[in-house]
């Protein structure tokens, strides 16, 4: 993770992932993610809330990741 965050495509790749994450884990079970909005833990809250809201958008971009990452590195 360390070197992730000196690498823009792996930051970004983190973040993609991050967020897709969370809003598979919300479909599952809304109440853990939920019952923590704010704090550190809202972080992940907010990542939820951006993939479910801005999904076609998040899917776009983890295609487009997905291209980068197989054919042009």
């Amino acid at each position: 993770m360390g070197s992730a965050i000196f690498n823009f495509q792996s930051l970004l790749t983190v973040i993609l992932l991050l967020i897709c994450t969370c809003a598979y884990i919300r479909a599952l079970a809304p109440s853990l993610l939920d019952k923590n909005k704010t704090g550190l833990l809202g972080i992940f809250w907010k990542c939820a809330r951006i993939g479910e809201r801005k999904s076609p958008w998040v899917a776009c971009c983890c295609v487009i990741m997905a291209f980068s990452i197989l054919f042009l590195q």
